[in-house]
């Protein structure tokens, strides 16, 4: 979904505060739409702020103010973290009756589920927006599990003070200019990060078909984080594990949820952000750490990924 479909049909003009306005104006046009931000924008809801964030992330701010109305997600084929700010006494999910929101209350919302949701009174709320392949690497690295074993819960209402108060920081975090968007990229993941710790867990009656054995898959993550300044070809990660090109391909991508090529490439622009956040290594030094060719090479492949050079990125994430 484009920018175009998003903003084509329910959204009202007129609710849009002038800073979400030109948030949805300077979105590119590539962007991808989410079908909650497109539930929302059907309702009496006021979009009082609204920034796309890069690597697929997106939050916004909404205002309600109504006397009672339904609003139904079905599928929505993203995640979304909703954090209230104010208000939400008399909100209520049907299957959940007798529970409310309130302020620093937080919900789940995974891209399978289906909700309905009776909103009285006056709330103010803060969605986070994220595609599942946020939690892919994380699934990994963090919980040294496969991506496909976990799954997102549905979870109401519920209290994770850590979590709160990360919403609480994105929301003082400026939203505006290069500068702004990295440091709320930054607050995103790490709250995707805690919200994955918290609320992830394993998927009912799973019965994995391939793959790799977990022994397999750390060593091949231990070897790629030793190697990431070489060059790393598929032959060499075959070696490794004792298998041929062709298998360790297609299980690699079971248990690391996408191929060597793009792991190894994601796994790069964490440790160049991690050599950057500690302190003024030279550029040159620090592409050739991450296994860059040359420092115009890293340059152009870590705007990509983080819409920054790394230069200035360097110097908002440090300051």
């Amino acid at each position: 979904m484009n920018l175009d479909s998003l903003l084509a049909g329910p959204i009202d003009g007129s609710r849009l505060a002038p800073a979400a306005r030109a948030a949805l104006a300077a979105a590119p046009r590539d962007a991808m739409g989410h079908a909650v931000f497109r539930t929302m924008s059907g309702t009496d809801a006021r979009l009082e702020r609204f920034a796309w964030l890069g690597d697929g992330l997106a939050a916004a701010v909404w205002e309600r103010h109504t006397d009672e109305q339904l609003t139904v997600y079905s599928e929505p084929g993203h995640h979304t973290l909703s954090c209230y700010l104010t208000g939400g006494y008399s909100v209520e999910r049907n299957g959940a009756p007798g529970q409310f929101g309130a302020p620093h209350r937080l919900c789940s919302l995974p891209d399978w589920h289906e909700s309905r949701w009776l909103v009285r009174d006056s709330l103010r709320l803060m969605h986070i927006y994220f595609m599942p392949d946020q939690l892919t690497r994380r699934a990994v690295l963090e919980l040294d599990r496969e991506p496909r074993e976990l799954m997102l819960q549905d979870r109401t209402y519920f209290d994770n003070p850590a979590l709160a108060r990360l919403c609480t920081s994105l929301l003082d975090a400026p939203w505006l200019g290069s500068d702004g968007l990295l440091r709320a990229n930054e607050i995103t993941h790490e709250a995707l990060s805690q919200l994955l710790r918290d609320q992830a867990t394993l998927r009912p009656d799973l019965r994995l078909k391939g793959g790799l054995a977990p022994y397999l898959r750390r060593r091949l993550a231990d070897w790629i984080e030793a190697h990431l300044h070489e060059a790393i070809t598929l032959g060499r990660l075959a070696e490794v594990a004792c298998l041929s090109e062709f298998h360790l391909a297609r299980m690699f991508r079971r248990s690391f949820g996408m191929p060597p090529s793009a792991w190894i490439a994601g796994r790069r622009i964490d440790r160049a952000k991690m050599l950057l956040k500690r302190g003024a290594l030279p550029l040159q030094q620090v592409a050739d750490a991450c296994g860059y060719a040359d420092l115009s090479h890293f340059s152009h492949r870590f705007r990509a990924a983080t819409g920054a050079p790394p230069g200035q990125w360097r110097s908002v994430v440090s300051s």
